[in-house]
């Protein structure tokens, strides 16, 4: 369509150091802070298929070996990739981080 914006995944080039710290600040901390968070009220539990597991067996340490040990995969696909197609991890990461931490307080909010 003629005169619309259009945003492409090679315009996030220069922002890819951005796309890192928001992964880290919400998948990396904001998710495991609320998920922590959620499961010491006693109102909510952890669901995920991967992690409620960890989570389940091994407490606070499966909770942490699940958010380093996917980081550390993630980080090694981008490390494959070629640019802008490895700009999806950090973005995809930033999507699903976001996601999750707004999630996380849709739960633990009405079981405080």
């Amino acid at each position: 369509m003629a005169g619309s914006p259009t945003v492409s995944i090679a315009s996030l080039i220069p922002h890819e150091r951005a796309l890192w710290l928001c992964a880290i600040v919400f998948y990396g901390i904001g998710d495991t802070v609320t998920t922590m968070w959620g499961l010491s009220t006693g109102g909510v539990a952890e669901i995920g298929p991967i992690v409620g597991p960890l989570v389940d067996g091994y407490g606070t340490l499966g909770l942490f070996t699940a958010k380093i040990g996917s980081f550390v995969v993630f980080f090694g696909v981008w490390k494959l990739l070629w640019l802008p197609l490895r700009l999806a991890i950090p973005l995809a990461l930033s999507v699903v981080g976001v996601g999750v931490t707004v999630w996380n307080l849709f739960a633990i909010v009405p079981a405080l």
